[in-house]
């Protein structure tokens, strides 16, 4: 079997009605890999919200979309140009390797942008596949509204995220285990839903000819500059590390907690993906979980780099036969290039907490400094988000104690020492700190507002000011407010 190429997209080709310009280079691969299927049709669909912005961006006319939403964006009709399909892929979950696939999620096609990007189209909750395992496909409104919250707060913070253009109400419920809730379907962008686990389904078939044409297809697609290398499996692999160094470095530096890292959940483009039990730390603690399953944390905020080169290492073993025919010289390869994550993360990471305090340059006991005022923070319970943004003004001494005070003269002398005036420090650490997150306790009022009562205004006001994070001085204080100290843990569910 030839191996289908992602052949670059031409932005020049004509749309069709609306500005669809829909490929299917993913459906080209070998069947075992996905399966054709219609959306089922729901009752009495109606938008509840579209994401204009990101509409234009796909060159798809933001009008015509809003007004054949209840036939595209619900299942009911396919857009013009579509060819349904659910992906199948495997994953371990929380250490447990299973097989799984689309169970509640339909990819409509790969949609050609203006400036000739591919995004996969995905709709999420239109009905059964064959991957459903006894679910009903479906997905309830509350989970569908936080997933286009959070990933479009991720997008503002300048975090590279799978995004939501639209959420459409279907008119009927789902059941879970809280009772009847109203229901929903997402429409869901990313640059691919390719993950760790596609490639271990693949591998668990032992089907070289398809692991090799997965291979070739993900290089073309998503690290074209490697096309052509002498090794192309290493080369992906070299590839998915640094993205994934990258993305969890720059989760790290804004206290976000995905929550279930689980291989399936780590896409090969190195986008942030499922919005379900993820959550922004209030005060700092490396142990923080939020998920009502990770009951031994191990998806703590702290855990997470050292689980991101676990998934790199499944990947790594699903890829080795086409690292080497020999065995042992294809782990002392893949071995080489997974052990090349640690230090890019770490350079990222330190890079990034050097922004945040007003940095340039660099000195041997930065990472002392750095580590020093995270310390004071959790000793102290401090805000997370609070404490940097504070540290971007010019008054910066936020406590007495003696620990803090130390730290500080510490960071003024390091101030001190480096060419750049106080004026472009502080514009860096404004640049690097977000003013703003989507307060957990913030998230769950308008998510019960727009469920229970129809209320959307608490979601689209917590949304205006998530979209823009780095307005200092400008974020009313509701949404700077950490909940109340004597509150419950925050819990979050797998309802995505």
């Amino acid at each position: 079997m030839s191996s289908p190429e992602s052949a670059p997209a031409d932005p020049s080709t004509p749309s069709g009605p609306g500005g669809w310009r829909l490929e299917h280079t993913y459906a080209a691969l070998p069947e075992d890999l996905h399966q054709s299927i219609l959306p089922t049709p729901v009752e009495a669909p109606e938008l509840v919200i579209l994401n204009r912005p990101l509409a234009i961006a796909l060159g798809l006319d933001p009008d015509a979309l809003a007004e054949n939403a209840t036939d595209f964006l619900s299942g009911n009709v396919p857009p013009p140009g579509a060819a349904p399909l659910a992906q199948a892929y495997a994953g371990h979950q929380y250490g447990n390797f299973t097989n799984l696939g689309d169970g509640r999620a339909i990819l409509l096609g790969e949609q050609i942008a203006p400036d000739g990007n591919r995004h996969d189209i995905q709709l999420k909750g239109p009905g059964r596949t064959r991957y459903s395992r006894g679910g009903d496909g479906r997905a309830a409104l509350g989970p569908m509204l936080r997933e286009y919250l959070i990933s479009e707060a991720m997008q503002a913070l300048g975090i590279p995220t799978t995004r939501s253009l639209a959420v459409v109400a279907t008119g009927e419920a789902v059941h879970r285990q809280d009772g009847p809730l109203p229901g929903a379907v997402l429409t869901r962008t990313a640059a691919s839903h390719i993950r760790v686990g596609t490639f271990q389904y693949v591998a668990a078939t032992e089907d070289r000819t398809a692991l090799l044409a997965l291979t070739r297809y993900t290089l073309a697609r998503h690290f074209p500059e490697k096309v052509g290398a002498a090794n192309p499996a290493l080369a992906l692999l070299d590839g998915v590390v640094e993205r994934q160094a990258d993305l969890i470095a720059r989760w790290m530096m804004v206290g976000f907690v995905h929550g279930v890292m689980n291989t399936d959940n780590m896409v090969l483009s190195g986008e942030t993906i499922d919005y379900g039990p993820c959550a922004f730390m209030d005060t700092y603690d490396p142990a923080t979980v939020f998920s009502s399953i990770d009951r031994r944390g191990r998806y703590a905020y702290a855990n997470q780099p050292s689980i991101a080169g676990w998934n790199l290492a499944r990947f790594a073993e699903a890829i080795l036969p086409l690292i080497h025919e020999e065995q042992t010289d294809a782990i002392n390869l893949a071995t080489g290039s997974i052990h090349g994550f640690q230090p890019r993360y770490q350079d990222q990471w330190l890079a990034g907490m050097r922004g945040k305090l007003g940095l340039f340059g660099a000195e041997e006991d930065d990472l002392s400094l750095i580590h020093a005022l995270l310390q004071w923070m959790a000793d102290a319970g401090q805000d997370f988000t609070n404490t940097f943004a504070a540290l971007s003004t010019a008054d910066t001494h936020l406590s007495t104690d003696d620990a803090f005070t130390t730290w500080h003269t510490a960071w003024q002398a390091r101030l001190t020492r480096q060419p750049q005036t106080l004026d472009e420090s502080i514009a860096l650490r404004a640049a690097s700190n977000p003013a703003v997150i989507p307060r957990n306790h913030l998230v769950e009022h308008a998510l019960a507002a727009a469920t229970t009562d129809g209320d959307l205004q608490p979601f689209h006001a917590l949304l205006e000011v998530i979209s823009n994070p780095f307005a200092h001085g400008q974020v009313p204080e509701l949404y700077r407010t950490p909940p109340p100290a004597d509150g419950e843990r925050y819990v979050t569910y797998c309802g995505t």
